[in-house]
């Protein structure tokens, strides 16, 4: 048996070294020590002997097939079955006929119910739960009949052990073939389940650096394109300003390259009072009158640290959006408490009649899961000319706010 590069990988080799031999290994060895006593023993015809020997090879060697083959497959269920390869199965049921007539022909009661034993418990573990429940049943009331039979006829007084031993049998070795797979199959899910956990919180990890870049990346881009345009249109009529507005762009640049590289570090956090800040002077450098109404309660409230970083970044996405997507001539700002909630309103005139920002990015409806999962909400309105995004968040708001996005 060699061990898949799976196992090594999930640390499970020592745990499928054991199963093999607990489970094909130790059937393989029970088949051979006790039949093939019987097989030398003198008493027994040559032919049969030869014949009984064979028939306990290709038990033998089948078993061991087949139980590997089920150790390599998922865990069985009622939705995902599996099915042993036919040949082998077919190979090993024959050989468990042969196994089982001969000694029960010779009045073996305890021995011939060893092959068909071996046989119900293989196919038992390619069934699921329900279907092998049954099998087994079945198997133990069947092997009550064969012994019980042969011990009537002959009349030999053995009737109860002819009758019970061999369903006994078939019990216990469905018991012990059944029992460490169990462990295997659980260890198995439990390791999936291991991965998929690691697998998420990868892409839990990269949808939340990616919600930061756009935030950041896209407000620091739209300011620069706007700030290098204006300066452009400068540079002749008032050259001192073209020069003020690109040492601006400059600025912008450092800012952008230093956030870029805090956010991939995972420790940049934007606050609301510097984005407010920030927002005012933007606009205002774009000729849009900008106006803030910030209610002192609100600035003086405790709120978490997280919730203000979440309450930056919609800030800084509604100003962004008012760069990009509208015509804007004036804009409001209105931050206040109300009712254990916080609220930003970011509002502007001359938005496009059917806002481009719904259609085609993605960071408002980010930012409505990211306030959502804190137990806040993101809204936005198209009344007329004008473009409203509003923001809340409990005051107590949890630290889960600053989480990735689900």
């Amino acid at each position: 048996m060699t061990d898949g590069a799976v196992d090594r990988g999930a640390g499970l080799t020592s745990l499928r070294r054991y199963t093999w031999w607990t489970v094909p290994g130790m059937t393989a060895c029970v088949l051979v020590v006790i039949v093939g006593a019987w097989v030398l023993d003198g008493d027994v015809t040559p032919w049969v002997r030869g014949l009984v020997a064979t028939a306990l090879v290709v038990e033998a060697v089948a078993s061991v097939v087949l139980l590997s083959r089920r150790l390599a497959m998922l865990p069985v269920t009622d939705a995902h079955p599996g099915g042993p390869p036919a040949a082998w199965l077919i190979a090993a049921g024959a050989a468990g006929v042969v196994l089982a007539v001969f000694p029960l022909a010779l009045r073996n009661y305890g021995l011939w119910a060893v092959g068909p034993a071996v046989l119900v418990a293989i196919v038992a573990t390619y069934l699921s739960p329900h279907v092998r429940r049954l099998l087994i049943a079945g198997a133990v009331l069947l092997a009550l009949l064969p012994g019980s039979a042969v011990s009537l006829v002959e009349g030999d007084g053995e009737l109860m052990y002819a009758a019970l031993f061999p369903a006994g049998l078939v019990a216990f070795t469905s018991w012990v073939t059944l029992g460490p797979l169990w462990a295997w199959d659980t260890a198995r899910r439990l390791d999936e389940a291991r991965l998929l956990e690691g697998e998420s919180a990868v892409k839990d990890e990269r949808l939340r650096f990616a919600a930061d870049l756009h935030d950041i990346q896209g407000h620091h881009l739209q300011v620069i394109a706007l700030k290098s345009e204006l300066a452009a249109r400068l540079v002749e009529v008032d050259p001192a300003r073209a020069a003020a507005e690109m040492k601006e762009v400059r600025r912008l640049s450092a800012d952008a390259l230093s956030d870029t590289r805090a956010v991939v570090q995972g420790y940049r956090r934007t606050t609301l009072d510097e984005e407010i800040t920030n927002a005012t002077r933007v606009l205002a450098a774009a000729d849009i009158d900008a106006r803030t109404a910030v209610d002192p309660a609100a600035v003086a409230t405790d709120l978490a640290e997280p919730a203000r970083h979440l309450l930056g970044l919609v800030m800084r996405e509604a100003t962004t959006n008012v760069l990009r997507h509208s015509r804007a001539r004036h804009a409001e700002v209105d931050f206040r408490v109300a009712d254990d909630f916080v609220r930003l309103r970011v509002s502007n005139d001359g938005a496009d009649e059917l806002p481009r920002v719904l259609e085609e990015g993605t960071g408002l409806r980010t930012l409505a899961e990211r306030l959502a999962a804190a137990g806040g909400a993101l809204t936005w309105e198209h009344v007329e000319d004008r473009f409203v995004v509003t923001a809340s968040l409990p005051v107590e708001a949890p630290n889960s706010a600053n989480g990735a996005v689900r």
